[in-house]
């Protein structure tokens, strides 16, 4: 039994699925039926690739055509199309339904004609052509309707068909769209073509100046291949490019208008397989004050696009911004890179200095210390400079600090002034080139491409740099050797690029290795030599509780930096007699000996004992020390001035006044 009522409901429901299916069918079949029977025009306007709209009313005829994507109007100017004003026809004309239709031949037989309705001849006709070889293979289907009268009820229009045999009642969308304005209809920009797809910029300006600017940008980088060879500004060529996008048309001239002259700039800007030219004319004159953008002018212009085949278009009105104006009118100084040197910092492995009658200096890097108990970034850089005859030359280690300061200075290292691009023998000479102040020699490793890729390449700049015969020139010039430029720059160049071995060498003096202890640390006071303090390992250590004595915290502090000895700055590279101070020669006030203990082999210890001779304080930053063996003279650390400070006269500091009530 329950067999027999299990099939029931398994036949039921076939059944019931194959009459959904096959009327739900149907029904979607004939909804699309009727759908398509109530579409005026059919697939004819999936791809239309021209329309021509002649109208009754003065001013509301036109014509668009679509070239390369885009859609231009041909008529009744050429001009770039407004892309969805365009879209809006074309969708009014596929969607367009008729409420009813008749047949043309029952309106003869009922003794009316399509004048009746407005359709003879139709106030608007509306021609668009479709399709190509492209898409179809027998070239375009030209389709034409026409459009009449407003019905007397309910304000719809009157529409024959392609064909001419029946006329359709519509909506009044379509006459709407094909109505509108042709201010709107146009499109307000100007140049299309956007600054990351440029390539480009051609930039020629009328006599007398009559300069012809040429940029190209390798995707990397632009630069300048007219009227000279030079790396361009990334960010000022870009700027200029989108300035020149955003200029917009204020109106059109009329053809028959006089526009006095011809272009006085003309500006190309290449793309992608095309390129669009616009040219400045002169500045439009009596122009109503308020009319006119703020801080621009108004001019008359033409454009030229390779997608119309019929030249410039007519003249026509823009405001251009005074800024963009004059970036465009001076481009090569404007738009030129002002950096002097193009090098990466980090690949920099030799720099060399050269003076007048200074010896030479050379600052190399070293490789990358991987010693863990190595300080961070110290000895990476070393300073080879010339010895005497019998020594050779001398190398010590460099502060990688000030090296990597010079170097970040050299690459933002900008013109003041762009002076000369073609300079003569005597300008050279009047700059100071014959003797130049400095010469900075960068070598930097590259990596080779091609069949020699991986390996390192060696590359090098030659920078000269020369002062003025004019001593009351503000700016020291700059040349780059194998080069024609000239470069006023900031005099602060010669300062940075100092040839006394002192400015580079590394600020650290001295280090002690983790094995070595400090034994003892003891203050002499030289002026009748006796002990001001003295600090002993395992014995003035400083309690965990109580009162923190001042002079033993000092010496501490004083032990703790002479583990690690810094400068902070040099005096001389020698030490002698009496300390050189801004105030003259001035004896050595003080002694601090550090007494330091090693271990040596087998277990044994190995005792020695560093001396150096600090000079009475001279500033409150400055006080003087030196180091018979670091054969040195340099100026102490801060805190290393107030440790000592506190050593020598902490008893006579009357500390902070008592306020009286």
């Amino acid at each position: 039994m329950r067999t027999k009522v299990t099939l029931v409901l398994i036949f039921l429901n076939v059944a019931l699925f194959f009459v959904i299916f096959h009327f739900e069918r149907a029904w979607r079949t004939d909804s699309v039926a009727r759908e398509v029977r109530r579409r005026v025009l059919g697939a004819e306007t999936t791809d239309i690739r021209s329309l021509e709209v002649k109208s009754n009313t003065p001013g509301s005829s036109f014509a668009v055509q679509r070239k390369g994507g885009e859609w231009f109007l041909t008529k009744p100017v050429e001009w770039r199309a407004n892309t969805n004003a365009v879209a809006r026809i074309l969708s009014d004309l596929e969607f367009m339904e008729h409420f009813t239709s008749f047949d043309v031949a029952a309106v003869v037989k009922n003794g009316q004609s399509l004048a009746d309705y407005g359709l003879a001849p139709p106030k608007i006709t509306v021609t668009f052509n479709s399709g190509g070889v492209d898409t179809n293979g027998t070239g375009s289907t030209a389709t034409t309707i026409g459009i009449g009268e407003m019905t007397k009820v309910g304000q719809r229009l009157y529409v024959l068909s392609p064909d001419g045999k029946r006329i359709h009642v519509v909506g009044r969308e379509i006459a709407e769209s094909l109505a509108m304005p042709i201010e709107q209809l146009r499109a307000d920009t100007v140049l299309t073509i956007p600054v990351y797809e440029a390539r480009a910029l051609n930039i020629q300006d009328a006599p007398p100046a009559g300069v012809h600017v040429v940029l190209q940008n390798d995707g990397s980088r632009w630069s300048f291949e007219t009227p000279i060879p030079a790396r361009a500004d990334k960010d000022s060529v870009e700027l200029a490019i989108n300035g020149l996008d955003g200029l917009r048309v204020k109106s059109f001239v009329p053809a028959n208008a006089l526009v006095q002259g011809d272009a006085r700039l003309r500006l190309t800007i290449e793309g992608n397989n095309r390129y669009e030219t616009l040219f400045i004319g002169t500045e439009v004159t009596g122009v109503v004050k308020g009319k006119v953008a703020a801080n621009a002018h108004e001019y008359y212009a033409q454009i030229e696009d390779s997608n119309k085949a019929s030249g410039r278009s007519g003249w026509f009105t823009l405001d251009v911004p005074d800024v963009l104006m004059t970036t465009l009118r001076n481009a090569q100084q404007t738009l030129r890179d002002r950096h002097v040197l193009d090098f990466d910092a980090s690949l920099v492995s030799v720099v060399t200095l050269k003076a007048p009658n200074q010896p030479l200096l050379t600052l190399q890097r070293l490789e990358a210390d991987t010693n863990a108990s190595a300080s961070a970034g110290e000895n990476r850089w070393q300073i080879v400079a010339s010895g005497d005859a019998t020594q050779g030359p001398v190398t010590m280690p460099a502060d990688t600090k000030v090296v990597q300061h010079f170097l970040d200075n050299l690459t933002v290292l900008s013109a003041r002034q762009f002076k000369s691009d073609a300079p003569q023998a005597s300008d050279l000479d009047n700059w100071g080139f014959n003797r130049p102040e400095r010469t900075i020699v960068i070598n930097q490793q590259l990596s080779a491409t091609g069949a020699n890729k991986g390996q390192a390449v060696n590359s090098q700049i030659v920078l000269e740099v020369g002062r003025s015969t004019d001593r009351n020139d503000p700016f020291v010039y700059a040349h780059l050797a194998n080069a024609l430029s000239v470069y006023a720059i900031d005099p602060d160049i010669i300062r940075d690029a100092d040839v006394n071995v002192n400015s580079w060498r590394s600020r650290l003096l001295s280090s002690l290795p983790n094995a070595a202890q400090i034994v003892s640390v003891e203050v002499v006071d030289l002026n009748d030599n006796h002990s001001v303090a003295k600090w002993i390992s395992n014995r003035d250590n400083q309690p965990t509780s109580g009162p923190i004595d001042p002079k033993l915290e000092a010496l501490r502090s004083l032990q703790k930096q002479l583990r690690n000895l810094k400068a902070s700055r040099f005096i001389q590279g020698t030490f002698a007699s009496t300390a050189k101070t801004e105030m003259g020669d001035k004896p050595w006030r003080y002694r601090i000996d550090e007494q330091v203990a090693l271990p040596g082999g087998s277990g044994k210890i190995e005792m020695s004992t560093h001396t150096l001779w600090v000079a009475e304080r001279t500033g409150g930053t400055e006080q003087i020390a030196g180091s018979t063996e670091l054969g040195v003279e340099f100026s102490i650390e801060q805190s290393f001035i107030d440790a000592l400070w506190t050593l020598t006269y902490g008893s006579l500091d009357p500390g902070v006044p008592r306020i009286k009530n």
